[in-house]
């Protein structure tokens, strides 16, 4: 079974909801028969890339709030990111483009790294004092902390091109899947769930979707065992009536 993750580096629901998640597949029975794939959404597509500022005078922009609520709203997360055991700065955090980041996500899937490398970068933009954005070599740096080729990962990086494609389409898909907002998990194409939810609402939706995730019936002829076909083996030889 598949559960493919929408979600956005600079989404601090989308590392806490992450860390729920893993909660609830950690307890599943059937966990080692659930495959995890990130998929890539931007919250500021338009966002240029040297376009970095302070995460509370952004929110203050974005959402008409006061400078107190934004802080507030900081406070509650870090709380809420402690409670399953991870770090969380809530002041002096800022905000940028995560294009680059979404792009080495796709190269790092290629190479069997890509939760090391979401999670990597996760840590570092809400944990770490130095910045993700706008510097390249800041993410050569984390890339191959969690596992990447140092030339991949700036080859990537010095062509635009690389990936870009990718990140798109998943970003098309999420639209056409009724994803406005992240993080967003769809399990086995069957079903969705929505924000950062308790660790008992992504075990329910586990068991869910396991429970329909059945292997493929055939329908055949009643009394026979199946018609000649061809295999690894060769072609069955028809029998003659």
């Amino acid at each position: 079974m598949r559960v493919e993750i929408w979600s956005d580096i600079a989404c601090p629901w989308c590392y806490v909801g992450k860390a729920r998640f893993e909660r609830a597949l950690e307890t599943f029975p059937h966990r080692d028969g659930v495959e995890v794939v990130h998929r890539s959404f931007e919250l500021d597509p338009g966002r240029a890339k040297d376009d970095i500022q302070p995460v509370i005078p952004m929110l203050t922009k974005k959402y008409g709030m006061s400078e107190a609520q934004a802080q507030a709203g900081e406070e509650n997360l870090g709380a809420q990111a402690a409670a399953e055991g991870l770090d969380y700065r809530t002041h002096d955090r800022d905000h940028g483009n995560t294009f680059d980041m979404h792009r080495l996500l796709h190269l790092a899937k290629e190479r069997g790294r890509q939760d090391e490398l979401i999670q990597t970068f996760y840590r570092a933009n809400f944990a770490e004092e130095r910045s993700v954005f706008g510097d390249d070599e800041r993410l050569v740096e984390l890339a191959v902390s969690a596992g990447l080729a140092e030339d991949e990962v700036r080859k990537v990086l010095a062509d635009p091109s690389a990936y870009a494609d990718a990140v798109r389409a998943d970003e098309r898909e999420a639209a056409e899947l009724g994803a406005n907002g992240v993080p967003f998990f769809v399990l086995d194409r069957k079903y969705g769930v929505s924000g950062a939810q308790p660790a008992e609402v992504f075990t329910q939706a586990l068991e869910q979707a396991w429970a329909s995730h059945s292997p493929l019936k055939l329908v055949q002829p009643a009394g026979q065992d199946g018609a000649e076909a061809c295999g690894p083996d060769g072609c069955a030889v028809p029998h003659r009536h």
